[in-house]
């Protein structure tokens, strides 16, 4: 914790739907004594979810600055130890205050799943983070600290037992929540760029888009994202999940900034649970198709339009029955390079999106500003930058985190 700046946590975006959630996490669970403050662009709604959080919180104050002012947002960074943000999309709101952080030595955490924007994020800012001791993490919500910790305990169970190191590692996710209209905003913006782009379409197909180093990358081959519906060990049909694509790049990441110690031939992917006989295989071909179809449909202007009318906006969010009636739970099995094989469990109860995604973010927080990390700076992941820290934080917090050997 340092002592010498007015705050330990800022959490900005704090009037959005998510960052709502955050704040009434920690107003419950932050220490006493932890010093907090809400900040957005418009004082009068900060103030507002303020007077509606449990009474722990009332008091933080209110801090004021807009995404598109450097100059407040470099105020606001060298406030406080560590700074989250759930202002996205990123790609359009982001950069600058990643800027700022890793400029003011200020630990930064957000919950993007855009690869564009952390792909960007860490060339203008990994050397400014280095320098200046800053931790940059992102993609600290249900993207992707389930799949990145799941897989670093995995690595860390195979040394223990003296198992060698991972080869073929698939995570199987099942989950029950409402649909993030920040999710599809973030979907459009990046649908968006690669279309004006199409270099930077050849970048987010690359499965090592985020590598500190892609010329070291091994030469390994890596599952499909959309890979089509097939059966797991346990009989179980399997679907494309829609957060492969950026959870495996944050996985591969994780790995290179380890010097490739999870395993130089790492093979990792991820699916969907679906089900087991007809109906799963009805429903994975439904999601199969679904999914494709809804990524073709937001890239065509006509129909671009008319899903806008039907699609979640950006701001809102499932009601809070169906956020405490969610659950999420991935469990992810490896192969070592010994033969041995292992398989780590990571669930938790609410909507993924939204309840168990505030627990995460809000985690990640208090132990940015309060714990013993390990020694690393840059612009890192939650696994490089947290590693058991955040998974003992998360067990505490109601979340599961297990490994067992098959």
């Amino acid at each position: 914790m340092s002592t010498d700046r007015a705050h330990d946590v800022v959490l900005y975006g704090a009037s959005s739907f998510v960052g709502r959630l955050v704040a009434e996490h920690l107003a419950v669970h932050a220490p006493a004594g932890t010093r907090i403050a809400l900040a957005g662009r418009s004082r009068a709604r900060v103030e507002a979810v303020r007077a509606a959080l449990p009474p722990g919180g009332r008091s933080w104050p209110v801090l004021v600055a807009d995404a598109t002012d450097p100059g407040a947002l470099a105020d606001l960074a060298a406030s406080t130890t560590a700074l989250v943000t759930t202002v996205g999309p990123y790609a359009k709101h982001g950069l600058l205050l990643v800027e700022a952080c890793a400029r003011a030595g200020t630990h930064y955490a957000d919950l993007t799943g855009e690869v564009l924007f952390v792909r960007e994020a860490v060339q203008a800012t990994d050397a400014l983070a280095k320098a200046s001791g800053a931790k940059i993490v992102h993609a600290c919500g249900y993207d992707s600290i389930p799949s990145d910790l799941a897989v670093a305990e995995l690595a860390r169970r195979a040394e223990a037992e003296g198992a060698g190191t991972l080869t073929d590692v698939q995570a199987v996710a099942t989950a029950k929540g409402g649909f993030s209209g920040g999710t599809v905003d973030s979907l459009r913006t990046q649908l968006a760029a690669v279309k004006a782009d199409p270099e930077l379409g050849r970048a987010a197909r690359d499965p090592y888009a985020l590598s500190p180093d892609r010329s070291a990358e091994p030469a390994t081959r890596q599952p499909r994202d959309a890979a089509p519906p097939s059966r797991d060990e346990a009989g179980r049909w399997t679907a494309p999940f829609v957060m492969a694509p950026f959870n495996t790049r944050i996985v591969r990441r994780s790995n290179a900034l380890t010097g490739w110690a999870w395993g130089r031939g790492l093979s990792y992917g991820e699916v969907m649970a679906a089900g087991k006989g007809v109906t799963g295989a009805v429903t994975a071909a439904a999601v199969t198709g679904g999914l494709g179809a809804l990524v073709a449909a937001m890239g065509f202007g006509p129909t671009a339009a008319l899903l806008d009318r039907v699609l979640p906006a950006p701001g809102t969010g499932p009601d809070e029955a169906t956020r405490e009636n969610g659950f999420f739970r991935t469990v992810t099995t490896g192969t070592t390079t010994s033969g041995r094989r292992f398989r780590s469990t990571v669930a938790g109860p609410g909507d993924p999106g939204y309840a168990a995604t505030a627990v995460m973010l809000g985690q990640t927080a208090l132990a940015l500003a309060l714990d013993d990390l390990p020694d690393r700076a840059g612009s890192l992941t939650p696994a490089t930058a947290l590693g058991t820290v955040l998974v003992d934080r998360l067990r505490a917090a109601g979340h599961t985190y297990e490994v067992t050997e098959l």
